[in-house]
């Protein structure tokens, strides 16, 4: 399906039409129709990186759980929430393009019944696929000095993040969901804090999953991290339950060098759980760091 619709979208791309650009989608290289009039938007991601840049989504989430995108929001047509479209909303909003990632990818070929649909699914290398993005969208929209711009102010603020852990030892990056913990290593779904940041693996053989490996307290004193990163699910879906810091709370954690030299940072959970590889997400993220480890 989804090739068929790409092959359409290069057919069609005539006098009849805008011009198209070829952009780098999760599906391969696509030619979409430059600066489409309406848009409905199924990631966070995408959401925040078009919002970083002045583009408003006429079709938006129901809730995009960021607090920081309230305002791009305003004014939407709810279209569906991160898993399941809404399609008479979308069949009436009319859309000239749908742009779909992450959660919503399973969708892609339905939305496409629809209206051209891509899939901008961030997966692998954050980084580098958040600054395609960022500069695939900036040629979408006719916004590329904007995209120039931000990714300018991203690399600075890389550098100084970087910069900011150099010399503080080792990490270990953990998710708690009420009680339970599991751990991420530098192939899993938060490695680019170890890779982007030149920063240390406190494990070096974490089980690669999407959910982590599922690990116990004793795992969390004998891997003795200097700096332990913690991103709490449950404050990041805004569901009750034990939050991270009582999780953490605990006699075998106080054993580690992180605890003792207070090196527990505790990640805004929703920016990198729900909305990781927006530019803005990144920067917030990057942000924790050069505030939580100043320079000496």
């Amino acid at each position: 399906m989804f090739r068929s619709l790409s092959l359409a979208l290069v057919c069609v791309a005539g006098p009849l039409f805008a011009d198209a650009v070829s952009i780098e989608t999760a599906k391969g290289t696509v030619e979409v129709d430059v600066s489409p009039d309406k848009i409905a938007v199924f990631d966070v991601s995408v959401l925040d990186t078009l919002d970083a840049l002045g583009v408003a989504a006429d079709g938006v989430l129901a809730n995009v759980y960021v607090d920081y995108l309230a305002d791009a929001t305003q004014g939407g047509a709810i279209v569906g929430s991160l898993f399941e479209p809404d399609f008479e909303a979308v069949y009436a909003l009319d859309p000239d393009l749908i742009i779909a990632g992450g959660r919503s990818s399973t969708q892609v070929e339905a939305l496409g019944e629809i209206a051209p649909t891509i899939d901008m699914t961030i997966w692998g290398d954050t980084i580098a696929q958040a600054l395609e993005r960022l500069e695939a969208y900036g040629l979408l929209f006719d916004k590329t000095d904007e995209a120039a711009a931000l990714r300018t102010a991203f690399d600075a603020k890389l550098d100084a993040a970087r910069n900011a852990v150099a010399g503080k030892g080792t990490a270990l990056i953990i998710l708690t969901n009420g009680p339970k913990v599991s751990a991420y290593g530098s192939n899993g779904r938060f490695g680019w804090l170890h890779t982007a940041l030149d920063l240390p693996e406190a494990v070096k053989d974490v089980a690669q999953s999407n959910h982590g490996e599922a690990i116990s307290f004793e795992f969390i004193r004998d891997a003795n991290p200097d700096i332990l990163i913690v991103i709490d699910r449950m404050a990041a879906i805004a569901r009750p339950g034990d939050n991270a810091e009582a999780t953490l709370d605990n006699p075998l954690v106080h054993e580690t060098n992180a605890w003792k030299d207070g090196n527990i940072l505790y990640l805004n959970a929703a920016d990198i759980y729900i909305a990781s590889g927006g530019i803005q997400s990144l920067g917030r993220t990057l942000d924790q760091f050069i505030q939580s480890f100043p320079a000496e």
